[in-house]
């Protein structure tokens, strides 16, 4: 699963990379039109994205046909494992710039990919967002900006995503608080003579209370990869969700001429993060349904049960450069364009921003004293 999958032309046999937006491959040799290679029906036949058992590929059950043994090369710098086939005798590391070499190779075993989000946004139009966002930054050396006008490319890389279903349940004990108001009095000073006021004091009664809440959690997705962990939020739209719902099928062609990460975080692991999100919203639901003005939770205990996954493959367009040595990142969602990243300071611009702010912040003191001797 990397850039290096091979789609071939029908009338010429010539490499064919994915476009975004499209449902066709036009070969760059021929102009042949080539349809997307068709998604290999299951047993049950059609094209739906199957979810698969959590607990069969935890013992290692699961069929050949869901699991997918990939070369690649583990990044020193980031610890990414960035994919590649048996012609690649050496390779950058798409995520830092980090040059990698092929002896220190592995194979790698994991899920299949169920799913794929494929690009909708090209690279001219990603290079663009890159240009813009660089253009609004503040205190950036100038060779930045030659950086982002050289042409340079930016890698499209699929990065790898672990969602979770689970029937989700919780028995909690705790205590329901209702509000309630007594009228107190106390004396206040109006005009240096004392007064008595009331006021409306409010407290509340306990009761005790327990009980059971459940839910069906859908598509709780967490990252299957650490590379990228502390730009999640930022890459995800700016904060909104993946649309999930535009989930394709997993088909080879979608990766053509764009790179894929391995997981690098374990089924386990990613379950145990999108607990983490579970357990918050049953908690809300806890609160809810304990009702009243205030909860209190002394006790809960969550269970989930008939859990299924499914690896996801999610677009981003990465450009990953180094300054001064050390390794910086701007990532454009391939999906809605929003760019997150990672930035140098010029320190030399930031001390004439300081010496221009000293130096107006003197001249206007400069003439406010002037101004008051000329008064005196």
């Amino acid at each position: 699963m990397s850039s290096d999958t091979q789609i071939s032309c029908a009338n010429c046999n010539a490499r064919l990379n994915f476009a975004p937006g499209v449902q066709s491959m036009i070969c760059p040799s021929c102009g042949s039109e080539n349809e997307l290679p068709p998604v290999v029906e299951g047993p049950w036949g059609g094209e739906a994205i199957r979810e698969l058992d959590y607990h069969k590929a935890l013992s290692d059950m699961l069929s050949p046909r869901d699991v997918v043994e990939v070369e690649t090369l583990p990044c020193p710098g980031c610890g990414a494992e960035v994919t590649f086939d048996e012609n690649t005798l050496a390779e950058e590391c798409p995520f830092c710039a980090t040059p990698l070499a092929k002896s220190a190779g592995h194979s790698l075993k994991h899920p299949k990919p169920q799913g794929v989000l494929p690009f909708a946004l090209e690279e001219r139009e990603a290079k663009q967002k890159l240009k813009d966002w660089l253009g609004r930054l503040w205190f950036a050396p100038n060779g930045l900006k030659k950086y982002a006008e050289s042409g340079r490319p930016v890698a499209g890389v699929y990065i790898p995503h672990y969602t979770y279903d689970a029937q989700g349940s919780a028995r909690y004990s705790g205590a329901r608080g209702d509000a309630y108001y007594v009228t107190r009095t106390r004396t206040v000073m109006v005009d240096g003579k004392a007064q008595r006021q009331t006021y409306q004091e409010r407290r509340i009664r306990w009761t005790p209370v327990s009980g059971h809440v459940q839910r069906f959690f859908d598509d709780v997705l967490v990252p299957a990869s650490d590379t990228l962990l502390s730009q999640a939020d930022k890459v995800e739209a700016g904060g909104r969700s993946w649309d999930l719902a535009a989930l394709e099928p997993y088909r080879e062609a979608y990766l053509a001429g764009f790179r894929a990460e391995a997981p690098t975080v374990s089924l386990e692991q990613g379950f145990g993060r999108a607990e983490q999100t579970m357990d918050a919203i049953l908690r809300r639901d806890v609160r809810f349904d304990i009702g009243g003005d205030e909860q209190r939770i002394t006790q809960m205990a969550s269970r989930y049960d008939a859990i299924t996954f499914k690896h996801v493959l999610l677009p981003i367009w990465l450009a990953a450069y180094r300054w001064k040595n050390k390794p910086f990142r701007v990532v454009v969602n391939g999906r809605t364009g929003e760019v997150s990243g990672e930035r140098p300071y010029s320190t030399w611009k930031i001390a004439l921003a300081v010496i221009a702010g000293i130096a107006v912040a003197g001249a206007i003191g400069y003439a406010i004293a002037l101004e008051q001797s000329g008064q005196l």
